[in-house]
Formats: structure tokens, C-alpha cells, sequence
């Protein structure tokens, strides 16, 4: 019976023919694509259509980006049957028929829903490219839509924070992460290890062969490779010669450091002019290590990190998360 329908289904689909909108032959099938608001990781858009005659079946084709969505479902909102939705690649094909001899439907009408699983942070967009419509005297016609809609995935910790637009923007890249799906937690600190793989993931560094020298990296666990690959690109080094002390907050001026080594990588001769503390317009530039001093005096005159204060620098400080975004995004802003 199933195989019957479906063929049934494809051969009107197939018909050519003429598809009265209504029966004033002036007015135009309205089509609408609306995104509900995201929810549990998912999001339903709704397709619907005004000023429709005898609509007894449909074919409506959307393109999507399989990157950031997943389609997890499709329901119409008429009688009858419908086939499972047809994805190939970015496209979405899904189609219903009523059943028997019954009227089309007129007027404005709610096609259907698909349901989406926002798989990444950031602006993703669903467009209905067209609708081929078969009227209960199997004829049909193919109407371009070119209906878009937008939705994003977001953090729900974020609303009002002073970091959100860079950590969505880092986000939407895969450069940061979420402590989960819903939450980035911007105000937690950030590890040495978490630092180097948003470095690492920033600067598309691949595998490295090349082992680092930390015994306190064991080679099982989640950053392994992220040290190797930082550390062989020279972005990072250990707080000793055996040690990098992955778990261990980062400080500021330890990000600093961090990110203009990331920025000599990324640009060659970049950030190789002399700092000096003198040069630096915070009253504790005197507690700054001396390793750091070069480096944080270039950062903060490039406008790449600010003060923890107006006045103060706070190297010793623990950076937070949302701090460790800002900066990042800051480098990669950089002409």
C-alpha cells in the first residue's frame, strides 16, 4: 500500500499542467518560511502559503547548510501522506499527497513544519527554493519561493554581557567552545591547556610528529595533542623545562605572551619591536615578569588587551573566558 501511495504521489508530482492560485486570477499564492524561537537546541520552522486553490499535493525543495543544522523532522499540517524527507547535501526535498477523492485545500493554509537541531554557534539560514503544486485534478505547476529565514544557537549565560558579540562570533568559527550546549560560562577561568586549543584551533595548526618535552602531559589525555602542536610552533612554552602545567589557570600576562607568539605565527615580522615597562601606562607594570614585559607592552599599545582596570594591568591576575575571547578576537582582527 505504501509503494502504491508514493508512486501515486511522484507520477501527479510529474504531471505537467496549470495551477490556478484562486479563483480571481489576479491574486498571487503568498508563501511564508517562519523560524520559531530556538529551544533545547532545536528550532521549528514553519512553512505556510496565502491565496492557495485546490492544493491536493506538494513537492517543496529548501536549501539549508548541513554544517549548522540537522533535520530532524518533517510533519505536514494537511491530510493524507507523505514521503520521508529526501536530503542530498544541502538540499531538503519533502512531499504529501491527500488520499481518495477528496477537494484540495484553499485559502491560506499551514504547509508544514521541520524541526532542526542547531549543531554550531551562530547564524544559520534555511531557504524555500520552490513548491510544485498538484490540484485534485492532477495537474500541477512549480512555483520559485525564494523565501529565507535565519535563526542562530546562542548561550543563554550571555544576555547583557559585555563579551557576548565576540564570544558568539568565536563560537559560530569553532575557535571557543560552550562548558555545554547552552552555557559558556564567561566568567569561570581559563586553563593554560584551554587557552593553547582555542590558540590552536584559531591558527588551523595541524598534528604535530613532534612531542613536547612536559611530563605532566600525558599523552592519553584531551590537550595532548594541542600542547605538541603549540609547542612546536613556538606559541608555547613550559613554566619549567619539563612542565607546562596544563591544568593550572592561566594569568594574564601568561595570555599575553601567548597570544603575541600566536601573532608573530600568523604574520612574520610582525611584533618584533623592542617593549619596555617604562612604555607601559599601568601603575603595576613594576609586577610584571620580566619575561612578559616585551610583549605585554605590545599588546596593550596594538589595542590588543586592555587593563583589568583603567589603571592597572593585573599580570598575575586569572584571566576569564570571556576575557581569553576578546583577546583572540582581537589578534584575528588585526590587519
Amino acid at each position: 500500500m505504501r509503494v502504491s501511495l508514493i508512486l501515486l504521489l511522484i507520477a501527479a508530482l510529474c504531471l505537467p499542467g496549470k495551477f490556478v492560485a484562486t479563483a480571481h486570477a489576479e491574486t498571487v499564492p503568498i508563501f511564508r518560511l517562519d523560524a520559531g524561537k530556538p529551544a533545547g537546541g532545536k528550532v521549528i520552522m514553519t512553512l505556510s502559503v496565502e491565496n492557495v486553490n485546490n492544493v491536493y499535493g506538494y513537492e517543496a525543495r529548501l536549501s539549508f547548510d548541513p554544517d549548522k543544522l540537522e533535520l530532524l523532522g518533517a510533519k505536514s499540517n494537511l491530510d493524507g501522506f507523505s514521503v520521508s524527507p529526501i536530503i542530498k547535501k544541502n538540499e531538503i526535498i519533502i512531499a504529501h499527497t491527500k488520499i481518495g477523492s477528496v477537494p484540495g485545500d484553499s485559502g491560506n493554509i499551514t504547509i508544514g513544519t521541520l524541526t532542526f537541531k542547531l549543531k554550531k554557534h551562530g547564524q544559520a539560514t534555511v531557504k524555500w527554493e520552490s513548491m510544485k503544486v498538484v490540484t485534485d485534478k492532477l495537474l500541477s505547476t512549480t512555483i520559485t519561493v525564494g523565501k529565507s529565514v535565519s535563526t542562530s544557537k546562542s548561550f543563554i549565560d550571555l544576555t547583557g554581557h559585555w563579551a557576548k558579540a565576540d564570544i558568539e562570533l568565536l563560537a559560530s568559527e569553532g575557535i571557543i567552545e560552550g562548558m555545554d550546549d547552552d552555557h559558556f560560562v564567561p566568567d569561570m577561568m581559563v586553563t593554560r591547556a584551554q587557552f593553547a586549543a582555542m590558540l590552536v584551533r584559531a591558527l588551523n595548526l595541524k598534528a604535530s610528529e613532534v612531542q613536547s618535552p612536559f611530563t605532566d602531559v600525558p599523552s592519553a589525555s584531551w590537550y595532548a595533542g594541542v600542547v605538541s602542536s603549540a609547542y612546536s610552533s613556538g606559541i608555547i612554552k613550559g613554566v619549567t623545562d619539563s612542565r607546562f602545567a596544563p591544568e593550572q589557570d592561566i594569568t594574564r600576562e601568561e595570555m599575553t605572551v601567548m597570544l603575541i607568539r600566536a601573532g608573530r605565527y600568523m604574520s612574520e615580522g610582525t611584533f618584533n619591536d623592542k617593549g619596555s615597562v617604562d612604555s607601559i601606562p599601568f601603575v603595576d607594570a613594576s609586577s610584571i615578569s620580566e619575561w612578559a614585559i616585551r610583549d605585554v607592552e605590545i599588546a596593550v599599545r596594538e589595542g590588543i588587551i586592555n587593563g583589568r582596570t583603567a589603571n592597572t594591568f593585573g599580570p598575575q591576575s586569572l584571566a576569564t573566558r570571556a576575557e581569553a575571547a576578546v583577546v583572540m578576537k582581537r589578534l584575528l582582527s588585526k590587519p
